[in-house]
Parts: C-alpha cells; structure tokens; sequence
C-alpha cells in the first residue's frame, strides 16, 4: 500500500507541476489577449444576466443562468477555500496568494471561451437527452477523430469528482471540533461515529441527487449564496477585530510575491507555483468540470452563459479565497506550527475563543456537501458518455456507497489519484478550448455589436 501511495502522489506532483502551470496560466493569458478584453468590459452585463433579466427568452438546457453559476459555484467552493489557501501560504508564503488572484483574473477569460463553448457544442446522449460539457464539446466541435480525448476527459472527470476527499475532511472537522468535546466521541475510538455520520451525509446526497440537476440547481442556488454571505459576514467581523494588521498584511502579500522570503527556500518561481496551483485547483479555469454545469443553462446564446462563468473566479478566489488568507494572516496564525485546515482554524479560533471551531464547521459542512452534490452530477455525466445515459442510476449508488466509505477509512492512497485525475482533465480542456477559441469570438463579436446597437438606441429613445 506504501507503493501504491508513493506511486499516486508521484502521479498527482507530476500532474500539478509546471507544464500544467504553464497550459492553464499560458492558455489563459492567450484567451485574454485574443478576446482583446473584451469580455472583462462586460461584466455589468453579466450581472444582468445574473439577475434574469434575459430569463424571459428561455432556450434549450434544463436550469437558469443563475442556477448554472450556481451550481458550478458549489462545485469550486470547497475545502480549497478553506484548506487550500491555508495550504498556500503554509508551503508558498502569503505571496502566494498575490499569484492565486493574478490566476483567477486569468482564469475569467479561460472561462469565458469554456463555457461558451459549453453552449455551442452541446450534444444528445444515448437517451436523447442534450447535454454539455468538454467531452461533447469535443465529440461536436472537432470531430469523431478527436473522441480519445473526450473519452480521456470522461474517464478522468469520473475518478477525479470521487466523494471520498470531501466527506473524509467533513467528517474529521465536525468529530474533532464537535462530536469529541462534546464527548459524543473519542480520539482513539471513533469508527462507530464515523459510520453513523458516514451513513446520515450518504442519505442526504442521496435525497438531492434523485431530484438531479433540476434539484440540485434548485439546493445549490440557495446554499451558495447563503455559503459567501456567511463566511464574508464571519471574516469581515474578524478583519474589524484586526483592522490596524490589515493594511501590513497586503502589503506583505504583494511584496512577498516577489520576493519568495517567507516561501519554503525563499525561490520566487516556488511562490508562484504554488499560488497558480492553488488558484487553478480553487477556481477550477481549464479544469473543464464547471462546464458540465454551464452547459446545462436555459440559453440559445452561448456568449452569455460565457459571461456568466467569468463571475466565478471572482467570487470563488478573488472573494472566498481572500477572505481565508487574511484571516490567517492578520491573526498571525501563520506564523504558528498549524497547517490546512487547522490552521484556519486557529484563525477563527483566536479571533472568537470557543466559538471559533464551531463557526468553520457550519461553513465547513455547507462547503463539503455543496461540492459533493456537484461532483455528483460531473461524475454522472461522465459515467452517462462513457457508458450510456441508461446505466447512470448505478453511479448514484456507488457514489452514495463512497460517502460512506469516506467517512470510515483513511484514505490517504487515493487521495494522489483522484487529486492527479482531476489535472488530466486540463489537458483535453484546454486542447479543445485553444483550438475552437475562434469559433468562440466569432459568435461573441456578433453578440457584442448587437448588443452595443440595442444600448445605443435605448439611448436614443
């Protein structure tokens, strides 16, 4: 097992190095300036978008643009924003977080051109049903001859939204910041807790799953705005309380970004590193699962679903994520012996003393099951291409049986496949987006002159 373990963490540290960096961070940078920027100078459009005020003229897919941003959203708000920023700073330095934000403003435009394409090249799958995602945009968008990518996008997308990660971590907070003081349990003897935790969670997911992605977009369209609220209300409470250390902490983010002197071996391409892998695995641009949500929007135009998707890196890193760090900075914890999500919560912990734990796992609790519900359905559509849309009630079950399985066992041999997987799903992510990027201006330059004419005779008018 020790093999096994060395071997999949090897695979996961090979998957998540530089040329990965350099697809995700390039590609993005290449979307940017081929758009022109364009996109950026419509984001208040977005919000429109957002808002429904387009809702009216319906279209194919099953759920509205809000519920689609939202859903995709619970899939990217998760433990990252949690552990992976603690993550960040632990291994990377606070300026790692500088290049976690420089990731997320290049990851709206990767974003933008995925899912659009979402949109554009959706396809039916064996039961007649559209849908979209990277394997269809594949599948439909280049061509037959280009399936084995969309079948290496399936299969890694069906390992790589696995459960057992997320109910691990989630189980683990709520027994040692819960259940143990509270002497429901003990840390030597914990299996029965465990179990009975693992079997209520499986439950639930099982409960919002049989509803699909109607239901789960109905859930998450009310959990995730809930979820930011919260934990921007529990930060902004906390930065109040560390007003005067906030102004040093910024500056100390930006200037440590380049100069990698708090990083492991002070290497400033270490400190990038770590944050564009942060950021990349926060806000999931180029990883190609939030398309599978985005192309499940009630729309005729892609360009606006497009829009709408360039909205998630902000809140997810540019909000979300910016929250965390400051509160592990501006209490100083950082600078302690705790690392992941203790260390977050040290932060909570010194800013409300006895309340602090009990706050995270509330936020914890949302953020887990909220992106299990996600990874359910990004798991099901995999399962649905690769095997046919008729057998995906099997993969409930089996993925109901892993909440369970998580919740109980160690699991850290797998952790490295599933964390490598989720990085093989870049790569026919990117491949495809760079190669159909034009079709994708094509369709937003028409958009974007049609709607500049109607701005402008409404203002006529």
């Amino acid at each position: 097992m020790e093999v096994i373990e060395s071997f999949f963490n090897g695979f996961s540290a090979f998957m998540w190095g530089k040329p990965l960096v350099a697809l995700i961070v390039l590609g993005g940078l290449f979307f940017m300036t081929y758009s022109r920027f364009q996109p950026y100078k419509y984001i208040p459009h977005a919000f429109d978008i957002l808002r429904g005020k387009y809702d009216r003229f319906g279209g194919h897919g099953d759920i509205s643009h809000f519920q689609a941003l939202s859903t995709a959203l619970s899939g990217t708000l998760g433990m990252g924003n949690v552990t992976g920023v603690a993550l960040a700073i632990t291994i990377g330095g606070p300026g790692a977080i500088f290049w976690m934000w420089v990731t997320a403003i290049v990851g709206m435009a990767t974003k933008f051109f995925t899912a659009s394409l979402a949109v554009m090249y959706r396809g039916y799958d064996s039961k007649g049903h559209l849908q979209g995602g990277p394997m269809y945009v594949i599948r439909e968008g280049l061509g037959r001859k280009w399936m084995p990518l969309a079948i290496l996008f399936a299969i890694a997308g069906l390992v790589g939204t696995l459960p057992v990660f997320q109910i691990n971590q989630l189980v683990q907070v709520i027994r040692d910041m819960v259940a143990i003081p509270a002497g429901l349990t003990t840390a030597d003897n914990h299996f029965l807790f465990d179990l009975v935790a693992g079997v209520l969670l499986a439950g639930l997911v099982l409960a919002v799953i049989s509803g699909r992605i109607q239901r789960i977009a109905d859930v998450t369209s009310r959990l995730v705005p809930l979820m930011v609220v919260l934990y921007f209300l529990m930060t902004a409470v906390l930065l109040v309380l560390y007003a005067g250390n906030i102004p040093d902490m910024l500056l100390l983010i930006v200037s440590d970004a380049f100069s990698g002197k708090a990083a492991a071996g002070g290497a400033i391409g270490g400190v990038i590193l770590i944050g564009v892998q942060r950021g990349a695995f926060s806000n999931e641009a180029g990883i190609g699962t939030e398309s599978l949500a985005h192309g499940a929007a009630k729309t005729d135009y892609p360009t606006r679903e497009g829009l709408v998707a360039m909205l998630g890196p902000v809140i997810d890193t540019l909000i979300v994520c910016t929250c965390t760090a400051l509160a592990i900075l501006v209490t100083g914890v950082w600078q302690g012996e705790a690392n992941g999500i203790s260390l977050t919560g040290s932060a909570f912990e010194t800013a409300f003393p006895g309340l602090g734990g009990y706050l995270l796992t509330v936020m914890v609790f949302f953020l887990a099951i909220s992106t299990v519900l996600s990874f359910w359905y990004y798991g099901s559509k995999c399962t649905g291409f690769l095997i046919g849309a008729e057998r995906e009630h099997y993969y409930s079950w089996f993925y109901a049986a892993l909440v369970v399985i998580g919740a109980i066992v160690s699991l850290k041999t797998v952790v490295g496949l599933i964390d490598g997987m989720y990085a093989v799903m870049a790569i026919p992510t990117m491949t495809s987006t760079l190669l159909l990027a034009p079709r994708v201006m094509e369709r937003a330059r028409i958009y974007f002159h049609n709607l500049d004419q109607e701005e402008a005779a409404a203002q006529v008018d």
